[in-house]
């Protein structure tokens, strides 16, 4: 079937789960989008369509955690109970913890005394800390940890929010050129010299970058930065291997990308920058998440008609008229109008039916009770029911109003996602309808996976 310009391709987010060739699914895009919310959907529904899977997260807020039902989430992938099994599935969650992780690679790829040493070094500990580029570095190096385990089938990572959707591939090219710099090759000279001729290379040849750079930073900042060079110079070249490596990884046939974003002009042209970004640097890129969409069951109700009727009802239209349409000129009498036609309040339940008449009692009293109630209770204006306030036209008119909002946002939306589209006809699209809340356990995060797998139809009546 040919589609059309403006209709993207349909994404099976299950057939892409039950592929057992994909090992990796990266969901990235703008922050505030739901990437956190749709790994952990995706985690839970793949699990318990059979796979091995952990969700590596580095949302700081521990959202993932509580929905999953676990107490906390750290650097060790722990459990999540209450999967269903039954098909051989089961599912663990971690949260990324970037120190920890930096200080876990220098573990494990140099000795004990040279490792107290990088570990104590005031530089490495700033650096490990908030070092640009480093939490994205670490998610890399993560995940390339967790791939060589073999432990899981599935690893899905949730990249870090940023300011810039390409933080999280540039991150490892980044940190390596800071490692392979002519700054560092400079600090790495005197100690690969070694002995008084380094200590004179350095009092000599770097007598005038030292002496601005001590002044500028402090001479005790410059030698802990020395310091640290000097411990860490047989594991800059691992950095480097390990980042090409996981980079490579990203771009082998068993990864696979989706780009998470809003219908929202802003988070729509980030996806699409990062689209574009994926495709010149190869990486296999399986379709877009469009989250939060907004749809109705009444949208043959357009948003002009549903203002017209509003209006129209507010303003004493054709339902206030004895003469109908031929009335609409004729000046509203209220002594000429009957209670009828003027609206009748509604009943405390909030139901739009007719007042009971005398002899037909449909709340347990009759209307002596009423009466004798009205005249013993004070006439007070903020006792009264809130619906007793506003008739049927005026309550009509007001949900009019509020459906007419949300046709013009359902337009809005159709209309942002056309253009990314119309940009990206070859993007596979599958659309999560909005939830009338967050999503704070399993079960919702059940739903979340449902509307992943059902695209656009799955969009319920009326969600919010």
């Amino acid at each position: 079937m040919t589609l059309g310009p403006d209709v993207a391709p349909g994404l099976d987010t299950d057939a892409l789960l039950d592929d057992r060739d994909i090992r990796i699914v990266v969901c990235c895009g703008s922050g505030g989008v739901g990437k956190t919310t749709t790994a952990a959907a995706l985690g839970v529904r793949a699990a318990e369509r059979g796979r091995r899977a952990v969700v590596l997260t580095i949302d700081p807020a521990r959202r993932l955690a509580q929905s999953m039902g676990i107490d906390r989430l750290d650097n060790v992938p722990r459990r999540v109970e209450d999967i269903d099994g039954a098909n051989g599935g089961e599912l663990h969650a971690m949260m990324l913890d970037m120190k920890r992780t930096f200080d876990e690679t220098v573990e494990a790829h140099t000795d004990a005394a040279r490792a107290r040493a990088i570990l104590e070094n005031p530089f490495y500990q700033s650096l490990s800390a908030g070092f640009a580029g480093t939490q994205e570095y670490m998610a890399m190096e993560k995940l390339g940890q967790l791939r060589a385990r073999d432990e899981w089938d599935l690893i899905i990572v949730d990249t870090p929010p940023s300011r810039s959707a390409l933080d999280f591939l540039d991150a490892p090219k980044r940190l390596g050129s800071f490692l392979d710099g002519k700054f560092i090759r400079l600090l790495m000279a005197p100690a690969k010299i070694g002995g008084r001729a380094g200590m004179k290379f350095l009092n000599v040849g770097m007598s005038m970058m030292t002496g601005t750079l001590g002044k500028l930073l402090g001479g005790q900042f410059l030698q802990d930065v020395q310091t640290f060079v000097s411990a860490m110079d047989s594991m800059f070249g691992g950095f480097r291997t390990r980042a090409d490596a996981t980079y490579k990884l990203l771009q082998a046939p068993g990864t696979a990308f989706l780009v998470v974003a809003t219908p929202e002009r802003d988070a729509l042209r980030e996806a699409a920058y990062f689209v574009e970004r994926l495709a010149a640097e190869q990486m296999p890129l399986a379709g877009l998440v469009l989250n939060r969409v907004h749809d109705s069951g009444a949208s043959r109700l357009t948003a002009e008609r549903a203002l017209s009727a509003a209006e129209n009802l507010e303003e004493g239209g054709i339902v206030d008229h004895t003469t109908g349409k031929a009335g609409l000129s004729d000046p509203v009498d209220p002594a000429g109008v009957s209670p009828e036609a003027v609206g009748t309040p509604l009943p405390p339940d909030g139901r739009d039916t007719p007042t009971a008449s005398p002899d037909a009692n449909e709340t347990g009293h009759d209307q002596g009770e009423t009466e004798d109630r009205s005249q013993e209770e004070p006439d007070d204006e903020d006792a009264a029911p809130a619906s007793a306030a506003y008739s049927v036209e005026q309550l009509t008119a007001g949900l009019l109003r509020l459906h007419a909002e949300r046709m013009q946002v359902v337009a809005r939306e159709k209309r942002t996602r056309d253009c990314f589209t119309a940009l990206h006809p070859e993007v596979a699209v599958t659309e999560v309808a909005a939830l009338p809340g967050d999503v704070h356990d399993l079960t919702g995060l059940r739903a979340i996976g449902d509307r992943l797998a059902a695209g656009p139809a799955s969009a319920p009546a009326g969600a919010a």
